[in-house]
């Protein structure tokens, strides 16, 4: 087939949940109602964290920074998926398409390096609660937020630039719900094993170094945390850290299985995609929350204003 170089003019099409029509009205309900709940509660904690004082910690700071991502994430990905979803149209332009895929990598691969940051600041409450001022200091919490966000920037430069450069066979058919750039390096018809490779090493510090990181903060924390004299103490301690090590299973494990080891089936990548695109974002804020006495009391400080 003959080769192009894909202007910015050209359409792609986006097969979405089309082989399962009857799916497509009734995901079109669940999606709108997720939008709208992702949206509401992240903004609620950005609120929340903005206008309580006693939340201005470096705790909050990288929550506000997570519940920024699950908005960046959702406003990039849903309304593409709702209009797809309602209408017969299933098409997006090169320039929305590969604009969609770049923002999407820096904001899984910032949201990757933000857990592991997370992970950091829990280590250093429990098992260095005495330095945890002097240590957790704002400028550092900063610093730590500036290397998350620009080490997703740095990884999502070079896989967007490479996958930019592929030629294009006559077929814009994208067997997916949104564009992503693994999906868009499998649409091409040259040799695309440089890019599976960049695609595969970039991706390693992202979901193998982090999460390992991850888990060894946790061992620590695990090992502080038994030594504990009191029952009360280590509920306490453990509670802490249960909320953060559940949205890291539920981000992790799906990025991992779609990066180092790509499904087979279509559909199977799609519903994956669809868990990490839809249902985490929402659920954050909530288990985030849920449990969480500082942010009940600021709520409640809200209400009685």
């Amino acid at each position: 087939m003959e080769r192009e170089n894909m202007s910015f003019q050209s359409m792609f099409v986006l097969l979405g949940f089309s082989d399962h029509p009857w799916l497509e009205r009734p995901l079109f309900g669940v999606v709108l109602v997720f939008y709208i709940l992702t949206m509401l509660g992240n903004g609620f904690i950005i609120l929340l964290t903005v206008v309580d004082p006693r939340l201005h910690t470096p705790m909050y700071f990288f929550l506000d920074n997570l519940s920024l991502l699950d908005l960046c994430i959702t406003t990039i990905i849903l309304p593409q998926l709702l209009a797809n979803l309602w209408g017969p149209q299933k098409t997006i332009a090169f320039r929305s398409c590969f604009t969609q895929a770049y923002f999407f990598h820096l904001i899984a691969c910032t949201e990757c390096i933000l857990l592991t940051v997370m992970a950091f600041d829990r280590y250093v409450a429990i098992c260095q609660p005495l330095q945890y001022s002097l240590i957790m200091r704002p400028q550092l919490c900063m610093q730590l937020a500036i290397l998350a966000w620009g080490s997703g920037l740095a990884n999502s430069l070079l896989q967007g630039t490479l996958t930019l450069k592929l030629h294009y066979c006559d077929h814009h058919t994208l067997d997916h719900f949104f564009c992503e750039l693994p999906v868009l390096i499998k649409l091409s018809c040259e040799d695309t094993t440089a890019n599976d490779l960049t695609l595969i090493v970039g991706a390693t510090p992202f979901v193998l170094l982090a999460p390992l990181l991850v888990l060894v903060s946790y061992a620590l924390i695990t090992r502080a945390v038994v030594k504990l004299p009191s029952a009360e103490g280590r509920h306490k301690a453990f509670s802490t850290c249960s909320s953060h090590m559940v949205v890291v299973t539920m981000y992790y494990g799906p990025a991992i299985y779609m990066y180092l080891q790509p499904p087979n089936n279509s559909t199977q990548a799609k519903f994956i995609s669809f868990f990490y695109c839809l249902i985490t974002p929402l659920l954050n804020p909530l288990i985030y929350t849920l449990r969480n006495k500082d942010v009940k009391r600021a709520l409640k400080k809200i209400l009685k204003s």
